[in-house]
């Protein structure tokens, strides 16, 4: 199983990809502090079994070192088992094109699903990226 999260301050999008070819996001987890956050991450992976994690790491934009600093950060606070394969890709402009996928068709809230339409967006970039997996 892949999936792929989209870090953030407030809530980190979450989506899967059962089989290398379809994404689906999930719901987003809630960020109240680190450590709550790295063990919701951590049982979420660990439910669907993850072989493979995609990370978004921003790219541009005048704090990308502190954001990229912080998200690896987070990612090693998950205490992950070696046999859990972590990569990166670019997110930039995941949350843009995931808001405007979301546009007309619901009321957008702050309820995680831009979040995680943002993770699916990272995660089908990726696996353009690597048509072979």
């Amino acid at each position: 199983m892949i999936a792929a999260l989209d870090v953030g301050l407030r809530r980190i999008g979450t989506a899967i990809s059962p089989d290398g070819k379809t994404v689906l996001p999930q719901p987003a987890i809630e960020r109240k502090g680190r450590r709550q956050a790295a063990r919701d991450v951590r049982a979420f992976l660990e439910a669907w079994e993850v072989e493979t994690l995609v990370v978004g790491l921003p790219r541009g934009g005048s704090s990308e070192e502190e954001m990229e600093r912080r998200i690896r950060h987070f990612v090693g606070l998950l205490e992950l088992p070696a046999s859990v394969q972590v990569l990166y890709q670019d997110e930039a402009g995941s949350s843009e094109e995931a808001k405007e996928r979301m546009r007309g068709a619901v009321r957008q809230k702050r309820d995680g699903r831009i979040d995680s339409l943002a993770a699916q967006i990272i995660l089908e970039r990726w696996l353009a990226q690597h048509k072979a997996f």
